[in-house]
């Protein structure tokens, strides 16, 4: 009598994924923060780490392809993973158009550079949270929130400030390099926002 044994695949760890992309998005946000802050030689590091991160994006959705279980819905994951990426896509844009611009970051880009870089270490605590089965996640997901409302009150500074300058060419460049990292912060909250959701969600 033949004895037929089944054998389910193996979960694929999607969260340490997800980690793992963090961990490149956080590099790529210590470059921005040291380009904002003047070494403008890290803008190499922000466009390096951009290229990095696709391949993490990509191996994720890979993965979401083929796993037969998740430990949260694939649509979730994926739309986490993608606003992941869409953070280090925006910085590099936001960098490359201060060089087109000839506009070089200034203290208000420094200041929400650095939130940036306090938010998106809260999206990797709040993934750590999800690989602990939900517990922290959504707390550090509210405090990935608050660093972007503080973004737009340095967005909002800023762009009140410009009212101030003279030079044309000056305040059409910096409002628009203003409005990048304020679509940076926007990002941010909406992946906090779908971690909130895919929590929500598995209750």
């Amino acid at each position: 009598m033949t004895v037929h044994r089944w054998f389910l695949p193996d979960t694929p760890d999607v969260l340490g994924m997800l980690r793992s992309q963090l961990e490149v998005t956080i590099a790529g946000m210590d470059a921005l923060v040291a380009w904002a802050d003047g070494d403008a030689r890290k803008a190499d590091d922000v466009r390096r780490l951009e290229h990095e991160a696709d391949d993490h994006k990509r191996r994720l959705e890979r993965t979401l392809v083929d796993a037969f279980t998740t430990p949260y819905d694939p649509e979730n994951l994926y739309t986490i993973g993608r606003g992941i990426d869409w953070i280090l896509n925006l910085a590099k844009d936001a960098v490359r158009e201060s060089e087109v611009m000839a506009c070089p970051p200034d203290r208000p880009v420094a200041e929400m550079a650095a939130l940036l870089r306090e938010a998106v270490g809260h999206l990797d605590d709040a993934v750590a949270g999800l690989q602990a089965h939900r517990e922290g996640a959504t707390t550090a997901a509210d405090a990935a929130i608050k660093a972007e409302r503080n973004i737009e009150r340095v967005y909002r500074r800023a762009m009140a400030e410009l009212l101030e300058v003279d030079d044309l060419r000056e305040v059409m460049a910096r409002r628009e390099l203003y409005r990048r990292f304020s679509r940076i912060g926007e990002t941010v909250a909406e992946v906090a926002e779908r971690i909130w959701y895919a929590v929500i969600k598995e209750a």
